[in-house]
Order: structure tokens, then C-alpha cells, then sequence
């Protein structure tokens, strides 16, 4: 599916639910992708991206940054603390803010270097033990610790159990990110973003229905 057919679908989503056209943001996740894929979707005007590696974006963003203009990129994979200084550096967004330990880390470290990026609060909306994020039952607290650091907070992200309806989870996120006082939801991917759309999303996070499948 072509980049300009996923911009389509977004759209004619936005007009059925009654949103603003162009109120989604399309993330292209370029994660394990080769760079000359990469660099045809970039070619053709798309500079929004996700990586889910900090290394593996430390190795593939710095050239492109340098050769295309206003790339915007997120960290949508689990975070590391050792890895937050270089994330901090190379991200413009980071999608996986889920531990006051990491929180605080971030904090320290931007009042070394001066800036953060802007931070989504990755939540557990399904409660999966082998999944990171805040359970949704602790998300206000958390938010209001991260708040209490004067960190960037902008809104919420989920990842929804493969094996149920993703529409639940959505819908669940939503509610969450209104009692938050957040504004921003990332969610929905390639299989399900159009329902992600319907429930409020404002980041979607699509890669194979862009891209194709990655290389084996």
C-alpha cells in the first residue's frame, strides 16, 4: 500500500467521524527497514518516522537528518536509563515514559543539556505482565509525579493485547488521557488505525501497510 493510500484512509476517516482532516499525525515506523526504503518514503515528502532502538536510529537518523529537512523523529520502544541521554539527543518525541525511575533520570539529564523531548506515558491497558507501561489505574498519580518534574508531558500511548479488540483499549485510553488532562493519544497501527482514529487518536503508528514487510 502506497503512502498517499494510507493518507487517504486517514483522511477519510477524520471526514467520517466528523474530525479536523489532518488532525492525525502518521508515524512511519522505519524500525529493521532498509534505508533505502526509508530514504524512497522520505523522498516522497514524509518526515514524521518512529524507531523503536535508540542504537539502531543512532546509526540510520544522523545521515538523513543531514541530507532532509524538519525530520521529526519518536522513540516508540521500550526506554532504557542508561540509554536516555542519547535518546534525549536524538528524539524529538519518546513514546515510552512508564517508571518514575526513568522519569526522573530524564529530568536530571535535561537540566544538563537544556531540552527534553516532548513525552508520551506508555499505559498497560491490558494489564499484560511481559508488557511495560503504567497500569491504567496509576496513571493520574504517575502523570502528576512527571508534572511535579516539570517534564513535557503531552499525552498517553497504548499497545493493545494482540488477541482482543483494539477498539476497547482505545476506548479505554481516551478516557484516561481526558481524566489526565492530557491532549495527545497515540495509538492504532497498521491493522487497526482507523479504529484508533474513530476513538481520538492523534498519533498513529503505522509501518508494514507503508513500508511492506521487513526483511527476514
Amino acid at each position: 500500500m502506497s503512502l498517499s493510500e494510507i493518507t487517504d484512509r486517514i483522511q477519510s476517516e477524520e471526514r467520517r467521524v466528523g474530525r479536523v482532516v489532518g488532525s492525525t499525525k502518521l508515524i512511519a515506523v522505519s524500525k529493521l527497514q532498509p534505508n533505502d526504503r526509508v530514504e524512497d518514503v522520505l523522498t516522497q515528502g514524509h518526515r514524521i518516522f518512529g524507531e523503536n532502538r535508540v542504537q539502531e536510529a543512532a546509526g540510520k537518523w544522523p545521515d538523513f537528518k543531514t541530507r532532509f529537512d524538519e525530520v521529526e523523529l519518536h522513540l516508540l520502544g521500550p526506554l532504557q536509563s542508561n540509554k536516555a541521554r542519547q535518546a534525549m539527543e536524538l528524539f524529538d518525541v519518546i513514546h515510552t515514559l512508564d517508571r518514575l525511575k526513568l522519569a526522573k533520570r530524564m529530568a536530571m539529564i535535561r537540566d544538563e543539556i537544556g531540552h527534553c523531548p516532548k513525552l508520551f506515558i506508555q499505559v498497560n491497558t491490558g494489564k499484560e505482565p511481559q508488557k511495560a507501561g503504567v497500569m491504567p489505574e496509576d496513571t493520574e498519580a504517575f502523570a502528576a509525579e512527571c508534572r511535579a518534574l516539570n517534564l513535557p508531558i503531552i499525552g498517553l500511548m497504548c499497545i493493545p493485547p494482540v488477541d482482543e479488540d483494539p477498539s476497547l483499549h482505545f476506548a479505554l485510553l481516551k478516557q484516561l488521557v481526558d481524566q489526565t488532562d492530557l491532549s495527545e493519544l497515540s495509538m492504532g497501527m497498521s491493522g487497526d488505525f482507523e479504529k484508533a482514529i474513530a476513538h481520538g487518536a492523534t498519533c498513529i503508528r503505522v509501518g508494514s501497510a507503508i513500508f511492506g514487510a521487513r526483511p527476514s
